[in-house]
């Protein structure tokens, strides 16, 4: 059986992280006092994001990839989940721990986990570590796992400047850091590209040192409605985390359109209840990422340095489950003439707003 080692558990009190906990509702737990080694079976680890297992999103593609490593390549798997209000030390214990547990790779799920893998990594350098989303700490046993968020989300700007009808669409960002402005930059470029005239309305549900803004669906919630009804946004796209599962809840109520996130969302069973609202969602292949760097080490040829995911390697897209996205032959013309172009290099999109 699947062995998976918790390490902690996050605690959210919010009434809309219920739809999440029916994904988790599979998750299990074992004792961690032995290590994965002393069974001679291979083991890497993944230590989450904030938000955690279960965000419908950026951690539960990162699980996907572990996932398909422990089926795939018979390893076994490790998960570490972060804690609230959790401080650098924190980080530092759990990359040591999973680390010394004999666990390789260990993967730090976003860009938070930087000055802890700085810390740590030459610590175990026969160990490789990876970083999703960052590339400012670097070193022999380091991979650095980065996407081009920007072109992903100019796809959902074309998307959603054609299906909008008044005008007016909004972007809501979980925290207002370098990376998420790249999703805002893109968002906002590819709508204006596609309709001069278009309104972007754009809001950030916190500001760091308070990572509460990916993680608290209240928050997303809040900031969309705002949105729809003051701004008369008829399409909202969120890149939040698990708070974006807010702002597609409010658009669901309304009847408007919602853009996922970094996972297919319209697939995500913790969002099936507003999945006919979710038009497309931007992803970021962390599945493979995770995947292809654990199945590396198990090659016994670590990849290290910097690995980049563009719309070049289908490393970041646009899905297109929803039924409803299918029908619209004008919108899917408009997204694919638009990739074809930031690949072609005629359209070069920003990276900040």
């Amino acid at each position: 059986m699947r062995r998976i080692t918790r390490i902690a558990t996050v605690g959210i009190a919010s009434a809309a992280l219920a739809l999440s906990a029916t994904a988790c509702g599979g998750k299990k737990s074992s004792d961690a006092s032995a290590s994965p080694s002393e069974s001679g079976q291979k083991s890497a680890a993944i230590a989450y994001d904030i938000g955690g297992r279960g965000d419908q999103s950026f951690n539960d593609a990162a699980y996907a990839g572990l996932k398909k490593a422990e089926t795939d390549l018979k390893i076994k798997g490790a998960e570490a989940e972060p804690t609230d209000g959790e401080g650098e030390a924190d980080k530092v214990q759990r990359l040591t721990e999973l680390a010394r547990k004999g666990n390789n790779p260990v993967i730090g799920v976003g860009f938070a986990y930087a000055p802890a893998i700085k810390k740590v990594a030459p610590k175990f350098p026969d160990t490789t570590f990876g970083i999703i989303d960052d590339t400012s700490v670097t070193g022999a046993n380091i991979a650095n796992l980065v996407f081009n968020e920007e072109q992903g989300s100019y796809l959902a700007g074309v998307a959603a400047a054609k299906a909008s009808k008044t005008g007016t669409v909004g972007f809501i960002g979980g925290v207002e850091v370098p990376l998420i402005k790249k999703f805002e930059a893109g968002f906002t470029q590819g709508v204006k590209d596609t309709n001069p005239n278009a309104k972007v309305l754009s809001a950030y549900l916190t500001q760091p040192p308070n990572f509460d803004g990916f993680a608290k669906p209240d928050l997303g919630k809040a900031a969309a409605q705002g949105q729809l009804d003051a701004g008369g946004a008829d399409v909202i796209y969120a890149a939040a985390g698990l708070a974006g599962s807010g702002a597609i809840e409010a658009a669901s109520a309304k009847g408007k359109w919602a853009i996922g996130v970094d996972s297919d969302q319209y697939n995500q069973a913790g969002l099936a209840k507003y999945k006919d609202s979710i038009l497309t969602s931007v992803t970021k292949d962390v599945s493979d990422s995770v995947f292809n760097l654990i199945k590396s080490v198990e090659d016994g040829k670590p990849t290290t340095g910097e690995i980049r995911y563009g719309l070049d390697k289908d490393g970041v897209g646009l899905a297109d489950s929803n039924p409803k996205y299918k029908e619209m032959t004008d919108v899917i013309a408009a997204v694919e003439k638009a990739k074809a172009d930031i690949i072609a290099k005629k359209i070069t999109v920003k990276t900040a707003p």
